[in-house]
């Protein structure tokens, strides 16, 4: 009986010892809370590198989309066409800017075909088109949506604009970059360099933006500087106004640009400024040093 009892007592203390203790359980919980803390930083960072190779890739088809329009017609397209400038932020305008030019150059010849350059970027002929989302004209780290609602008009979104000018200055027919008012820019005139000339980059949507259609503000900038996105998205443009803004992404740290030599490149909102402006010229003549 006394060898049956100590048995007993020793397979109590077993089944004991087999459970946690209250103090073995938070411990545990406390080491899986911190290994899902450092977990989710690592997959979201993995996320948004993804999101950022999608989006140089973007890049990349929008600037061959945009040499190949150049070998066929022997010369850049009009960042936007109109009869006058300089060119306000308004739906005034014949307005159709250089997204809509390179369309069948970038596998949306079915889109380019269904639309009436010579209605105009508002006509209401150009309404159902207008509304189309273009996926290469989509950064995937922008947070906002692909299209909004004017009244009874659905108006596409785009992240990307070309390079106008290397100050804020009116989108007009004397800017000094590669897209701008009726502009037809042919390599030649590249004076400081394909490679050292921006042709497109990263843009901020206002949340009034006219669309990728139309070329004012919606898919032009300069190289004035970077637009933050810490006031996204109440900052907006004023409808009418004569400003255009600088670029901007929602990426850490910078934007990613195509150079007119076809080369795709992130630069950081570091950047020296000067630098950045010249990059917006295409014949300053002034030097310019690598980027770091």
């Amino acid at each position: 009986t006394e060898m049956s009892s100590n048995h007993s007592s020793r397979n109590s203390r077993c089944h004991r010892r087999a459970a946690f203790t209250l103090v073995e359980l938070l411990v545990v919980i406390a080491i899986i809370g911190i290994l899902v803390g450092l977990l989710l930083p690592a997959v979201q960072a993995a996320r948004e590198a993804a999101r950022r190779v999608s989006c140089m890739n973007n890049m990349t088809q929008l600037g061959l989309g945009l040499h190949h329009y150049e070998f066929s017609m022997e010369h850049l397209p009009p960042g936007v066409t109109n009869d006058d400038g300089p060119i306000r932020n308004e739906e005034a305008g014949q307005h159709i800017g250089w997204a809509v030019q390179i369309l069948p150059y970038v596998e949306q010849t079915s889109l380019y075909k269904n639309f009436d350059i010579d209605a105009g970027a508002y006509a209401a002929a150009n309404a159902e088109a207008r509304g189309v989302v273009v996926p290469t004209l989509m950064c995937p780290s922008y947070p906002g949506e692909s299209t909004r609602t004017d009244g009874q008009t659905r108006i596409g979104m785009s992240t990307y604009s070309g390079c106008h000018n290397d100050r804020e200055a009116p989108i007009d027919g004397d800017n000094n970059g590669l897209l701008f008012l009726n502009s037809n820019i042919r390599y030649s005139e590249i004076l400081d360099g394909s490679s050292q000339t921006i042709l497109l980059g990263e843009s901020i949507p206002d949340q009034n933006s006219l669309g990728w259609v139309s070329g004012t503000r919606a898919t032009l900038r300069n190289t004035s500087g970077f637009e933050e996105t810490k006031n996204w998205p109440q900052q907006n443009a004023d409808l009418g106004s004569l400003q255009v803004g600088g670029f901007g992404s929602f990426h850490t740290g910078g934007a990613i640009f195509t150079f007119a030599d076809g080369s795709t490149r992130f630069i950081s909102t570091n950047i020296d400024p000067e630098l950045f402006r010249k990059f917006g010229n295409r014949a300053d003549g002034e030097l310019l040093r690598e980027l770091e």
